[in-house]
């Protein structure tokens, strides 16, 4: 049976946490859709183009990941992808109950998507994107937090953001 799963994120900017998921669904999955949320309501500091060339080229190695982005509502979103799995990672118990509440909303909008929530390796428990931001905005070191590519990326668009 071939699989198709979505994993959905907002990935501002993509962690080492993120790609453990993409890594480990790509092994799960006959086929992950990596999905960047296009959310009005955040200030992304990534414009969606840029996190969706990011994250092309972190799994470039990975035959069966494709990287897209999308607006609205994520199982609509899933339906035209005829993916019936979405994946969610969670780092800690309190990411359980935002994910539980979203699985069963999901669920409520299509009885033919399930949810499976994956956890984050220990190792990365304690990366969240803004927790990056922010140590990286005040010249901390996010060498472990992030992949060279995004750290590069990321220490040269604060510098461009200072200059301003």
């Amino acid at each position: 049976m071939r699989t198709l799963a979505v994993y959905p994120g907002s990935f501002d900017p993509p962690t080492n946490g993120h790609l453990d998921i993409i890594e480990r669904s790509s092994r799960v999955f006959s086929r992950v859709i990596v999905a960047v949320a296009v959310n009005l309501r955040k200030n992304a500091f990534f414009t969606p183009a840029e996190r969706v060339r990011m994250l092309k080229r972190l799994t470039s190695t990975m035959a069966n990941v494709e990287v897209t982005s999308f607006r609205g509502l994520l199982v609509d979103f899933a339906r035209v992808q005829e993916a019936h799995i979405l994946v969610r990672g969670i780092r800690a118990i309190s990411d359980f109950e935002y994910e539980y509440q979203m699985a069963h909303m999901n669920r409520k909008l299509d009885q033919e998507i399930d949810t499976v929530i994956m956890m984050t390796g220990e190792r990365h428990s304690a990366i969240s994107s803004n927790i990056v931001k922010e140590i990286a905005q005040f010249g901390g070191k996010i060498d472990d937090l992030v992949p060279p590519l995004v750290r590069d990326i990321l220490i040269s668009k604060l510098k461009g953001a200072k200059r301003r």
